[in-house]
């Protein structure tokens, strides 16, 4: 039998530590040690003496030498000195001379033969010298009697001489232990550099289930499929099917991707592995890669288990999109994880899921079969969606009553998961603020406003401004008031919000995925409508307009050239595309001619002056109109959807429109 088992085997009792044996062998000299310094000798040679007998044997001539350390005076007799001295009747002149024997009366040597039974011999001896009262014929009585005299300070306090000797031994033994604690930190973080810095949920922590996330029915739908063959793999197997290795959740912003994983990865009750992939790149080359093969290691020894890399395009961007080619760490990170992921087994029940708002700037190699095989887009939400995501982000508000979440769906068009988590709080903040007990529908609408519009400003004063402003913001709304195939006017307001003097707010009726030529043509009209309401009541122009150009020019532009919406026929060209790398963006030649791009310039000109002058005509022949709501504006400072329509009735139709605008 080896050794090491016969160590295992034997008995515990048997079985004594090493620390304790060494800490045995410390008691045992310890006791050692007290025996031998308090055990009491047979034969002393030190007398304590009081300091009378002293100066008494020093008048006799029998101190030979005397040491004097403060108040403590040690020292050596002549001769021996016998002590305690006798004290018969005989002699009650107790003379301080050494006692000598003489013959005398028998009870003189009874008494006598009685002290000498105590009695001892000393060589040595201490006294206290009177320090409080003093003794200044000491030194001359030492003097004359010829006493060898040695002075010298008087010994310190124990506690003195370890904090002055004892203490910075022991903070010199500290530093170095702890230098060497750091040392061997750091030596065990330079070992684990290369280590994979992934956060692992499993299944014993709070589950996030598909019932927690709301307004992706379809993204939910398509990773339904994994969630399956993460419960149930030998059924896939079995049939000979090879589940994707790699979803790619692709989206905007706050949609939701990551919570999508992690509800994956509750459904299917597996260990989940979340990181960022910027957590893969350091300055040092090869840490990325090796920090990929550690993570997936991970994850195979795990399976079946999910690996969720947040934000793949930190890492995952095209390669050699620079002006020179370059091996840097991020592409050797790149090329390590396509590597891994074309490592896997058929069988392994490993699944990468990865999200991402770019896709566009990933490498193709990424989103080849075999590696990222699928992508679940995970879009705005619509109404419903937005509604179901507003119940889960106030369950636990304490909600008043007059709370309507599919008015707050309605009014939220455009808002992700997040922008609907953050107005949920914004509203509990504001009704808090406000010392209300409930969240109510107007912390809710305060919220809306400050999210879209920005937070209210001090209100302007100077009452040109004020005019200009309010005739400006009467101009959105007017079009947009007179022109059916617009957005509804929500709210139009004078009150600074953001960087924004004044505010037209449009909510659509319903969310819209296709935009035909006729509402594209009427936004175009509602942009302009502040900058023509101010040519025409000022007879002048501002840069309040500066933003409503902006936006103008970049949706004429783009229903040129993307849409195929002007003169130049059902043509599209690249002009407007953003490209993402600067080498790619110099290397590539535009498809069009110079020719054709002074047409598309022209073009766009074009529909800019066309819908100018339309709603010059339109505010000219409601100039009463204008007025009276800008009016009105100028005394309340904000008007809602109400207030519009008691004072300009009902909108009219869609014939009207076409009659005022062609």
């Amino acid at each position: 039998m080896a050794p090491q088992q016969e160590r295992q085997k034997r008995p515990p009792q048997q079985q004594m530590p090493r620390i304790a044996l060494f800490w045995w062998l410390v008691l045992v000299a310890l006791l050692i040690w007290n025996i031998v310094t308090f055990w009491p000798r047979t034969h002393p040679t030190v007398v304590d003496i009081p300091y009378t007998t002293f100066l008494a044997q020093v008048r006799a001539d029998n101190i030979a030498k005397v040491k004097i350390s403060g108040d403590n005076i040690a020292g050596s007799f002549v001769k021996p000195f016998l002590w305690p001295q006798a004290t018969n009747t005989s002699n009650q002149s107790a003379s301080p001379q050494p006692k000598m024997t003489q013959p005398g009366s028998s009870q003189s040597a009874k008494g006598a033969q009685s002290d000498l039974r105590t009695q001892a011999t000393y060589t040595e001896f201490t006294t206290t010298f009177p320090q409080a009262i003093g003794d200044p014929n000491l030194l001359p009585l030492l003097e004359a009697r010829r006493v060898i005299v040695d002075v010298e300070p008087p010994p310190s306090h124990w506690f003195t001489d370890l904090l002055v000797s004892g203490l910075p031994v022991l903070l010199l033994m500290l530093f170095f232990l702890w230098m060497g604690r750091q040392a061997v930190r750091s030596q065990s973080s330079i070992f684990s550099f290369g280590r994979t810095k992934a956060k692992r949920y499993t299944s014993d922590r709070p589950e996030v289930t598909f019932n927690d996330v709301a307004g992706a029915d379809e993204a939910k739908e398509e990773l339904q499929e994994v969630v399956d063959f993460l419960r149930h793999p030998q059924k896939y197997h079995e049939l000979g099917a090879r589940i994707p290795r790699g979803v790619l959740l692709v989206g905007p912003p706050g949609t939701g991707k990551t919570l999508l994983a992690r509800a994956v990865a509750g459904e299917a009750s597996v260990p989940f592995f979340s990181i960022s992939a910027s957590e893969f790149v350091e300055m040092f080359v090869g840490v990325g890669a090796s920090r990929v093969r550690d993570l997936f290691n991970e994850a195979k020894m795990a399976a079946p288990s999910i690996v969720f890399i947040d934000e793949l395009d930190a890492v995952g961007r095209r390669r050699g999109a620079g002006l020179g080619t370059v091996n840097d760490e991020r592409e050797q990170t790149l090329n390590q994880l396509l590597v891994e992921m074309d490592g896997f087994n058929e069988r392994q029940e490993v699944i990468i899921m990865a999200a991402t708002n770019r896709p566009d700037v990933l490498d193709p190699a990424l989103l080849r079969p075999g590696r990222f095989d699928r992508q679940v887009t995970v879009g705005l939400p619509d109404r419903q969606g937005r509604e179901g995501i507003l119940r889960i982000h106030t369950r636990r508000l304490r909600l008043a009553p007059d709370v309507d979440l599919s008015t707050l769906a309605r009014s939220t068009t455009g808002f992700s998961g997040a922008d609907l988590a953050n107005l949920c709080n914004e509203a509990a903040l504001i009704a808090a603020r406000h010392n209300h007990t409930q969240v109510n529908m107007e912390d809710f609408e305060e919220a809306v406003d400050k999210i879209l519009l920005g937070g209210e400003h001090p209100r302007l004063v100077d009452a040109h401004e004020r005019r200009v402003v309010a005739y400006h913001e009467t101009g959105h709304a007017l079009v947009a008031w007179l022109t059916p195939a617009a957005d509804p006017v929500h709210k139009i307001t004078i009150i600074p919000h953001g960087r924004a003097l004044g505010v037209t707010k449009q909510l659509p009726g319903e969310d819209r995925y296709n935009y035909s030529r006729t509402y594209l043509m009427a936004r175009l009209a509602v942009m302009l409508g502040g900058r023509t309401a101010e040519e025409i009541v000022m007879g002048d122009v501002t840069t309040g307009a500066e933003m409503d150009l902006v936006e103008a020019t970049r949706l004429a532009r783009r229903m040129v050239t993307r849409w195929g919406m002007g003169n130049l026929g059902p043509v599209a060209f690249n002009a407007d595309e953003e490209q993402p790398f600067i080498g790619y963006k110099l290397s590539q030649e535009r498809d069009f001619s110079e020719a054709t791009a002074a047409r598309i310039d022209q073009e766009v000109q074009r529909l800019l002056n066309e819908r100018h002058e339309a709603v010059r005509r339109l505010l000219t022949e409601a100039r009463s109109q204008l007025e009276l709501v800008a009016e009105t504006l100028l005394k309340e400072e904000t008007l809602n959807q109400e207030d519009l329509v008691r004072i300009l009735g009902p909108r009219p139709g869609l014939a009207r429109e076409k009659e005022k605008l062609q």
